[in-house]
């Protein structure tokens, strides 16, 4: 996995550095977006980041997408049918959907694109998402060599089957996720490692890639092949990598950029005074911040020193202190109300409780304790919560804890590669159901990252997918969450996230605040300049 990930790392900034010398980004935009740090990568299959998926979003389309209002709409296949036994969808694409290129988009593209994300060695963290169909998990574990028994096939170029393992109500909402985009495999097939490139990137997106300068922008230019480009209003945009506050709001003040589109780039001692603004637009969405222990080194090997530090975290004082935008505690992995779910309540704040477990473990008063370390990427937000984390332990457990910032890109190799003690992390919801935030903690999945294993949760999980009474499904996801954060522990939610932007709404349209806090750039528009 380090081999993999440190050439992904080392071509991703070769293509930048190759794109550096195009200059179709000469001249503003016509909408500039603040979108955070640089992209680890324009691969919809490996990427894992928010910021990054926004990218993808724009430059290919799913079967179905996710609009401005965080609604499923018909994206590539035009409509859908699915059988009886909710098993088989048969989806029906668009004759008019094109590459960038001019080939057109086909069923066996995703046959082909699907198939990669799951092959071994892709190594797609994000592969899981696939695993609701049948015989996908073996084939990506690699315990299946051939891909026939895997249920996705092409009946012809316009109508795509898809058969499932179990009946799964959010399927189409995995649809519109990165994982089960499509990509141009002749283009990747190529193995020239230039396929990100400007020029020669094939996307079926509303827009395709005119450059990508490193640390400076990435130019998106409106798709002449895209199906629906009468709806496209934007002809290019801009999306700036910038990471740091007070940066993005000086650019976004000066004019020289138009929405700021993430809450980490909104600087944590202003919040109190831009919350007052009209341009400042805030709701809740489907996220959570939580920390990762890692499980495979000591001392976090021990469930019990796992526990004492969730316990020592006072979420109300870091929601109050430090994020200010109205964010709520979490005490659970899953946002309260997501697809109609009640969470249990875990663990909370409790001094004197996170001190006994200590003691148990072997460390009474911090004595003993060894030099661990908490790795967080880099940011006003994640270090004022971190350096205040690091108090809390300090003050409650007599621990120290060292502070372990790291560049974006650098800092998701070194979580994937469990190269840490204790971790920053956060998800926000692919769909509305309790699935996206429990299925993470699967034993092998690409997204667990904390080396944590549990027969009983993993069994619980897959139970809950076998069920199709809602009601005794979520009786299953709370007993498997309790599970998680209260026993076994390898994770400690902090808090939930309240979605920020910054745009003025009189003239810049196709935004608001939704539950999966997507805001597609191919919505926007502008009511007036």
């Amino acid at each position: 996995m380090f081999l993999f990930s440190a050439l992904r790392f080392g071509l991703i900034l070769a293509i930048a550095a190759l794109a550096a010398c195009d200059q179709s980004a000469a001249g503003r935009a016509d909408l500039v977006v603040l979108n955070g740090a640089e992209p680890e990568t324009l691969d919809p299959h490996l990427m894992t980041g928010q910021l990054e998926q926004r990218l993808a979003y724009a430059l290919y389309e799913g079967l179905v997408f996710n609009d401005e209002a965080g609604e499923i709409q018909p994206g590539v296949a035009e409509s859908w049918d699915m059988s009886p036994d909710g098993l088989t969808y048969t989806f029906h694409l668009r004759r008019n959907a094109t590459w960038s290129n001019g080939d057109p988009v086909t069923a066996s593209d995703f046959v082909a694109s699907w198939k990669r994300c799951l092959e071994p060695a892709t190594a797609a963290e994000y592969a899981g998402q696939l695993h609701y169909i049948k015989n996908a998990k073996p084939f990506n574990e690699g315990t299946l060599k051939n891909f026939s028994p895997v249920g996705i096939r092409a009946e012809d170029d316009h109508t795509l089957v898809v058969e499932l393992e179990n009946p799964t109500p959010f399927f189409i909402g995995l649809c519109a996720t990165t994982p089960l985009l499509p990509v141009h495999a002749t283009t990747i097939a190529a193995k020239d490692g230039l396929w990100m490139r400007p020029g020669k990137m094939v996307t079926n997106g509303a827009y395709e890639l005119a450059a990508w300068r490193l640390n400076d922008r990435i130019r998106l230019r409106k798709n002449p092949r895209y199906w629906a480009k009468d709806g496209v209003k934007m002809e290019t945009i801009d999306v700036l990598p910038i990471n740091r506050p007070n940066t993005a709001l000086n650019f976004y003040g000066s004019g020289q950029a138009d929405v700021i589109i993430d809450k980490f780039l909104t600087p944590v001692g202003l919040l109190a005074e831009l919350k007052k603004r009209t341009d400042f637009h805030s709701g809740p969405f489907l996220g959570v911040l939580f920390l990762r222990f890692n499980v495979t080194r000591k001392p976090f090997n021990d469930s019990r020193v796992r526990l004492a530090f969730a316990y020592a975290i006072d979420r109300k004082e870091i929601c109050e202190k430090i994020l200010k935008a109205g964010e709520i505690p979490a005490f659970s992995m899953t946002p309260p109300g997501t697809g109609g779910y009640a969470p249990p309540r875990g663990v909370v704040f409790d001094e004197d409780r996170a001190q006994l477990l200590l003691a148990a473990a072997g460390y009474p008063g911090g004595k003993g304790f060894p030099p661990v370390s908490y790795l967080y990427n880099e940011g006003d937000l994640s270090a004022a919560v971190a350096v205040e984390l690091q108090a809390m332990f300090k003050r409650v457990l007599n621990v120290q804890v060292n502070l372990r910032p790291m560049e974006n890109k650098v800092y998701q190799v070194t979580m994937s590669q469990l190269d840490y003690d204790l971790c920053r992390s956060s998800w926000i919801g692919d769909y509305n159901d309790p699935n996206t935030f429990l299925d993470l903690f699967l034993t092998g999945a690409g997204n667990n990252r904390t080396g944590w294993s549990n027969p009983a949760y993993d069994k619980l999980i897959g139970d809950a997918a076998a069920e199709l009474d809602l009601e005794k499904r979520h009786a299953i996801f709370r007993r498997a969450e309790q599970l998680l954060i209260s026993e076994g522990a390898p994770v400690a939610p902090i808090h939930f996230y309240v979605g920020v932007q910054m745009y003025d709404a009189g003239r810049l349209g196709g935004l608001q605040a939704n539950l999966l806090d997507e805001h597609p750039f191919k919505s926007m528009y502008w009511k007036k300049r």
